[in-house]
Order: structure tokens, then sequence, then C-alpha cells
């Protein structure tokens, strides 16, 4: 029995098929604008994820709770 042909190239993974999409369809400008605004939105998240377990720690020192 003869084995499958293995397969030389390795097939992209998601993101690098989005990249490749987002390259075609969009300027250079345009594609660091959109990279910009997500780093933008996941510092935002981050941020306030700190603030509330900041809350959390005041809310708890307040109350006298170890």
């Amino acid at each position: 029995m003869q084995a499958a042909p293995v397969r030389a190239t390795a097939i992209p993974s998601f993101t690098t098929a989005l990249r490749a999409v987002e390259s075609l369809l969009m300027s250079s400008g345009q594609r660091t604008a959109r990279r910009n605004a997500w780093t933008s939105v996941l510092e935002d998240r981050r941020r306030a994820k700190d603030r509330i377990e900041t809350e959390r720690v005041l809310r708890q020192s307040v109350a006298g709770r170890p």
C-alpha cells in the first residue's frame, strides 16, 4: 500500500490569510490605523480591569478585611 502524498507547503493560519486579504483591500495607512485602534481597545480593557481590581482592594481595606 502506498502512503498518501505529503504536502510540501504549510497551510497558512487564519491570521496569516486574513492579513493577506487585508493587504489587498486596504492601503498601508488604513492597516496601521486599524491596528492602532485595536491596540487602543486592548489597552483600555487592561486599564479597566486594573481599575476594577484596585477598587475591589480599596473597598476591602476600608471595610477592614485583610
